[in-house]
């Protein structure tokens, strides 16, 4: 059975592992004592960077630098996963 035509995975799924928090917290914003709206883990390595919203948007620099493109929402409640490349719910 295929998958129906309208329905779009991301290539960039691949880079998902099971992977746990590195912190409890921004990593770089814990060290620096900058504040964060919401956290992002990425689903590749563990690290856990603070969102867009976030003065420093370090989850979206994380995948700028070291090229991991999936995070999912480190916020309770929340169960969703966005790709950077893609700019798009993964």
């Amino acid at each position: 059975m295929t998958a129906p035509r309208d329905v779009v995975t991301d290539p960039h799924l691949a880079w998902v592992r099971d992977v746990a928090p590195q912190t409890d917290g921004c990593e770089e914003c814990l060290r620096t004592g900058t504040p964060w709206v919401h956290l992002r883990l990425c689903l590749t390595c563990g690290h856990v960077g603070c969102c867009d919203s976030s003065p420093m948007r370090h989850a979206r620099a994380h995948a700028g630098v070291v090229g991991h493109p999936i995070v999912q929402s480190a916020e309770p409640g929340e169960y969703w996963r966005w790709c950077f490349v893609d700019e798009a719910f993964a």
